[in-house]
């Protein structure tokens, strides 16, 4: 069984997007990640994506993108039971380190020049942030990364 394929058979499902990305390399690169980790898709909010050449594993022949207007739009679309998670840096976001991921999640994030807007903050089900000894934002293709792989490590530990 590969990788890919003994993700896919664990229960519950994730994705991963980003809110009016700035760059698409930006959304490449999380896409690829998302890819590797097994997500059911990836999703932009308010912009488009157009593919970039880095894209050397032809990612969109195995995990869809879809794009959504703007964020009532995404939320209309969620799959049943499934919360929307803003991933950002907030007084009311849960510390990473403890978080446990819903068994079914997508994950919001925002572009690093601006973040998630307050009224997409309020939008989100939950709200988590990545604990890092700076106080900027990390780059928004990273931070999904990171997402992605703590809930691949505390899967593992269930």
């Amino acid at each position: 069984m590969t990788r890919r394929s003994h993700a896919r058979h664990g229960r519950g499902f994730f994705t991963v997007g980003i809110h009016q990305p700035k760059r698409s390399d930006n959304v490449g690169s999380l896409w690829r990640s998302a890819s590797l980790y097994g997500a059911a898709l990836v999703f932009t909010v308010g912009a488009r994506y157009t593919r970039q050449g880095s894209d050397t594993p032809n990612t969109p022949a195995h995990v869809p993108l879809i794009h959504f207007a703007d964020v009532e739009d995404l939320v209309a679309h969620l799959p049943h039971g499934c919360p929307l998670v803003g991933v950002e840096l907030d007084e009311q976001a849960r510390p990473l380190s403890n978080y446990v991921h819903p068994a079914r999640a997508a994950y919001l994030l925002g572009a690093e020049d601006h973040g998630l807007p307050p009224a997409v903050l309020k939008r989100c089900h939950e709200l988590v942030q990545i604990e890092c000894p700076a106080s900027w934002s990390m780059n928004v293709a990273c931070a999904g990364t990171v997402i992605l792989w703590d809930r691949h490590r505390k899967a593992g530990a269930r």
